[in-house]
C-alpha cells in the first residue's frame, strides 16, 4: 500500500507543486491550501505523514502539529518553514515534529525525510507486533518482554511454577531482574490476593535481619522497646522473597531451613512457636553450590531451595531483548516525565545501545533511558544523548566476542569466557560470578560444549 501524505501550504503553487513531485515518486498525495481543510482531513482519513507550512493565517502549522498528535501520536510530521521563521522551527521540533525544512528546498530532500520518518513507523509497528507475540500472556508476567530464547524459557518455566508452593531459587547478575520476575510468579499464583514481602539479606546486619525476619518480643534486646511480628508473619499466607540470600550468614540459614521444613517460627525472646504458611522465594547472584563447597552455605538449605531453579541471563547475553525492552523502558520513562519531548531513538543512538555490554543489566538500561528522557531536548534521542558511559564504551573492550553475525553462539561463549577468566587472572569462580553463571556452566563455555 502506497504511503499516504497530506500537503498543506497556504501557498497554492508550492502546495501543488509538492503534491505533483511527490505522486511522481510513488506516494498518494493530497494538497490542501489551509489550515481548517487540513484539519478536517486528519480528523476523517488515513494520513501516514503530515507535510505543513508553519506561518499560515489563521489557524499554523504548530496549531496543526497539535492537532496531529492528539488524534495519532506517532504520526510523524515535517514542518516547512522560511529562514526568518528557524527558531519557531526547532520549537516544533522540541513540540514533537519529526524534522523541519528550510524553504526553497530540493524535492529530493523532502523525500530522504519522508523515507525516514514512515521507516520509522514501520519500526514501531513492528515492534508493537513483537511485542504481542513475545511479551508473556499472563497479566502478571506483563511488565516483562523477550525475544532472546533463553528468557522465553524463563517466562515459561516461572508460569508452570507459579501455583505451586515449593520454594524457587532464582538466580542472575545483580539487575536482570530477579526481584521482577519473583513478583511475577507470586502474582500469577494461588498467593496472589496475599502479601508478597520482599527482604535483601545484604543489606542487613546479621542481628537486625534475624529480628527482621522472625521478630522479636518487647524487651528482647536492647533497642527492642515494642514487639515485632516479623516478615515471615507478615508474609503469612503469600510469599516471602529472600534477595541476595547468599550473604546470610550460616546461623540465620539454620533457623530459615528450620522454618522451612516445620512451618512455625519463634521470634526473639518468645518461648511458643506459631504456624506460618510461607512461600519461600530465594535470588542471588552468587554461584551457591560453590559457596556451599567452600562451607559458606549450607548444603540442606541449598538442597530444600533447589528444589526449582530459575537462572535470569546477563543482558550482555540476550542482546536481541535490548530493544523491545528499550521501547518498555522508554514507556516508563514517559509516564514519569511526560514533559519530555523524546519518543523515539535515533538509529546511533540504538547501536550503542546494542553495542554496550550493560554491566548493570535491565537496572543500567532503565536508569539510562530515563536519564535521556529526563535530559533530552529533542523527540529524536541521538548517541549523544546517553550516558557518558555508554557513549565511551567501544565494542573493542571484549575483543571481537560478541559478533554473534559471523560466529556460532557457542564459539562466541567460549571466547567471551575466556576473556573474561583472563581478566580475572584465571580464577574461575569470580569468573562464573562475573558472567552470572555456575562452574559447570562456565567449564562447558570453555569447552564450546
Amino acid at each position: 500500500m502506497r504511503a499516504r501524505i497530506l500537503v498543506v501550504d497556504d501557498q497554492v503553487d508550492m502546495a501543488e507543486t509538492l503534491v505533483e513531485s511527490l505522486g511522481d515518486r510513488g506516494y498518494d498525495v493530497t494538497g490542501c491550501g489551509s489550515s481548517s481543510e487540513a484539519s478536517m482531513r486528519l480528523e476523517s482519513e488515513q494520513v501516514d505523514v503530515l507535510v505543513t507550512d508553519l506561518r499560515m493565517p489563521h489557524f499554523d502549522g504548530m496549531g496543526l502539529l497539535a492537532l496531529s498528535r492528539r488524534l495519532s501520536p506517532e504520526r510523524p510530521v515535517i514542518i516547512m518553514t522560511a529562514y526568518g521563521a528557524i527558531e519557531s522551527a526547532v520549537d516544533a521540533i522540541r513540540q514533537g515534529a519529526f524534522h523541519y525544512l528550510t524553504k526553497p528546498f530540493a524535492i529530493d530532500e523532502l523525500v530522504i525525510f519522508l523515507e525516514r520518518a514512515l521507516e520509522q513507523t514501520r519500526v514501531r509497528r513492528e515492534a508493537a507486533s513483537l511485542r504481542a507475540v513475545l511479551s508473556p500472556p499472563s497479566g502478571a508476567f506483563g511488565n516483562l518482554v523477550a525475544a532472546n530464547a533463553g528468557m522465553r524459557e524463563v517466562f515459561d518455566v516461572a508460569r508452570r511454577v507459579a501455583s505451586a508452593s515449593t520454594p524457587i531459587l532464582v538466580l542472575g547478575e545483580t539487575g536482570t531482574g530477579k526481584t521482577l520476575l519473583a513478583r511475577g510468579i507470586h502474582a500469577a499464583g494461588i498467593r496472589a490476593g496475599m502479601p508478597f514481602v520482599a527482604v535483601n539479606c545484604a543489606a542487613l546486619p546479621d542481628s537486625l535481619l534475624e529480628s527482621e525476619l522472625f521478630g522479636h518480643a518487647k524487651g528482647a534486646f536492647t533497642g527492642a522497646t515494642s514487639a515485632r511480628a516479623g516478615l515471615l508473619v507478615e508474609a503469612d499466607g503469600g510469599t516471602l522473597l529472600l534477595d541476595e540470600i547468599g550473604e546470610m550468614s550460616p546461623a540465620l540459614q539454620g533457623k530459615l531451613l528450620h522454618v522451612i521444613e516445620s512451618g512455625v517460627v519463634r521470634p526473639l525472646g518468645v518461648n511458643k512457636e506459631r504456624p506460618v504458611d510461607v512461600r519461600i522465594l530465594a535470588a542471588t547472584h552468587r554461584d551457591l553450590r560453590a559457596r556451599a563447597l567452600e562451607g559458606a552455605f549450607r548444603q540442606d538449605l541449598l538442597y530444600r531451595l533447589d528444589v526449582v531453579t530459575i537462572e535470569i541471563p546477563a543482558l550482555r547475553h540476550r542482546r536481541e531483548d535490548i530493544p523491545l525492552l528499550v521501547d518498555r523502558l522508554l514507556v516508563d520513562a514517559k509516564g514519569k516525565h511526560p514533559l519530555s519531548p523524546v519518543d523515539h531513538f535515533a538509529r546511533d543512538a540504538m547501536e550503542r545501545l546494542l553495542e554496550y555490554s550493560w554491566p548493570g543489566n535491565v537496572r543500567e538500561l532503565a536508569h539510562a533511558i530515563e536519564r535521556v528522557v529526563l535530559l533530552g531536548r529533542h523527540s529524536e534521542a541521538c548517541a549523544s544523548d546517553l550516558p557518558p558511559s555508554v557513549q565511551s564504551e567501544r565494542p573493542s573492550d571484549g575483543p571481537g566476542i560478541l559478533d554473534t553475525t559471523v560466529l556460532p553462539i557457542r564459539e562466541v561463549q567460549r571466547r567471551y569466557a575466556a576473556w573474561a577468566l583472563e581478566r580475572l587472572g584465571g580464577h574461575k569462580t569470580q569468573t562464573a560470578e562475573m558472567l552470572g553463571v555456575d562452574l559447570k556452566t562456565l567449564g562447558k563455555w570453555l569447552r564450546a560444549e
